[in-house]
């Protein structure tokens, strides 16, 4: 298995002209995306379908008809880090921010999440050709990494959604700590299936994300505190304990998957 890894937004672009049928992608949006989408599913929601645009989001409600269906969709998804408002959608307020702590059980249980932000849902749509898509977090990362070590796929490409244009070290650093589990995994034999993990092989970039995050690990809270998104939600007195929250490790275990209908759904590890 090799394994890639895009730490810039400005790469995915590219994608659209690449051939992804043998590529297992998984997408980090560490502050807030894939870990609010990881919460929503593991709290009971049905799916998360990422769009692109706020537009996207309010055709695909309006699209659902008859009122007691459209009443199980929540519109979901941020600007600016904050809940899009009635101001940016033409008449209403979305039902949820990009805020994992907002996805409780009351909440998202039996409901399906139609979500847009900056970055993150973004990044998940780019990856649509590819065999696999899954939604990765600090939160399921060991689950992520064991349904991968499982599937076996030719190339785990870990795509880092970023700041607007630019890198985000919480998504490198979680990519990072992806390429040290599947190292780890690489070299055992899986005892229940008698076959040995191919070894690994990783670009340039992943093993910049590895060292990274080998560099890091030790005060993960503390290398946080220096990047863009982290220091932007403390600034915001409702949403710096979000930072705390998608620092927690595989708390979760679950596997994010983006299925053929684009739909985000939840399986076992």
């Amino acid at each position: 298995m090799k394994i890639e890894t895009i730490l810039t937004p400005a790469e995915l672009p590219a994608l659209a002209g690449r051939d992804l049928r043998e590529t297992c992608c998984v997408v980090f949006d560490v502050l807030r995306a894939t870990s609010t989408i990881v919460t929503a599913l593991h709290n009971g929601a049905k799916a998360v379908i990422p769009v692109s645009e706020i537009a996207e989001a309010l055709a695909f409600k309006k699209a659902e008809g008859g009122k007691r269906k459209a009443e199980t969709i929540l519109l979901g998804g941020e600007r600016d880090g904050v809940k899009i408002r009635a101001a940016q959608t033409g008449g209403i307020d979305f039902d949820l921010g990009n805020s994992p702590r907002e996805c409780t059980p009351g909440m998202v249980r039996d409901r399906t999440i139609v979500s847009t932000t900056t970055n993150g849902t973004r990044a998940l749509r780019a990856c649509a050709g590819a065999k696999t898509v899954l939604a990765g977090s600090f939160l399921n990362l060991g689950a992520t990494a064991e349904f991968i070590r499982k599937l076996q796929p030719a190339e785990a490409l870990l795509v880092c959604a970023g700041t607007h244009e630019d890198a985000a070290l919480e998504d490198a650093l979680a990519a990072g700590a992806l390429c040290e589990l599947l190292e780890v995994g690489s070299s055992r034999c899986d005892d229940r299936t008698a076959q040995r993990i191919v070894p690994t092989k990783k670009s340039d970039a992943a093993e910049i994300a590895r060292r990274a995050w080998m560099q890091a690990k030790a005060d993960l809270a503390g290398a946080f505190q220096t990047s863009t998104n982290a220091r932007r939600l403390l600034a915001i007195p409702e949403l710096r304990d979000d930072v705390a929250f998608c620092l927690q490790r595989d708390v979760f275990p679950l596997v994010a998957r983006m299925e053929a209908d684009g739909a985000i759904r939840r399986q076992t590890a």
